[in-house]
């Protein structure tokens, strides 16, 4: 192997047997133990495969405004009103708890999570998951609200979801951003 192309795991082994070679024990290095230079079992592994979305939009509203049409359930069932998918989405009502660690359920029950961190007028964050997910599986999503002149930028990024990335892609567009820039208009 290319020593260019050594990897962290191989650089790690090969520095532990240096370091016993030349009688440097791991406790006269700080460390107890060598075993977290490899793996425990033999499925472990770290894998690159979760997706993530950032997009970037522009609202003609204050950051109060957008804030609150994203955690007043009332007026997130107006937005979800203006989407594409409104009319199929809305067979229950939206529930938005307003406290941290609260629960919601949007899109008539279809996406649900609970608020991670919710800083008023400039950042929720939210584990966030559709229930056509295998059970357990949740993503985080954060909107971080950015004053734009008269307006807000709203600065979103959602990560670790399981695939899908193309139909999330499109659904934040068509079921979040173009409706709430309606609603937010009138």
């Amino acid at each position: 192997m290319d020593s260019k192309l050594q990897t962290r795991r191989d650089f790690s082994l090969g520095l532990a047997s240096l370091c016993s070679v030349l009688g440097f024990g791991g406790s006269a290095l700080g460390f107890r133990h060598w075993s977290y230079l490899k793996p425990t079992n033999a499925g472990d592994e770290l894998t690159h495969t979760a997706g993530a979305i950032h997009q970037e939009v522009l609202f003609n509203a204050s950051r109060k405004r957008v804030y609150e049409a994203l955690t007043d359930p009332k007026q997130f069932d107006r937005v979800v009103a203006l989407s594409e998918n409104g009319k199929s989405l809305t067979n229950r009502a939206t529930q938005i708890s307003r406290e941290v660690g609260g629960a919601f359920s949007l899109f008539g029950g279809y996406i649900v999570g609970r608020h991670i961190e919710m800083i008023a007028n400039e950042r929720l964050v939210q584990a966030w998951r559709e229930t056509s997910w295998p059970a357990g599986i949740y993503s985080i999503v954060r909107f971080e609200l950015v004053e734009q002149g008269a307006g807000t930028k709203l600065v979103f990024d959602h990560t670790g979801f399981p695939g899908m990335g193309e139909h999330l892609f499109t659904g934040w567009k068509a079921d979040y951003w173009e409706p709430l820039s309606k609603y937010l208009a009138g």
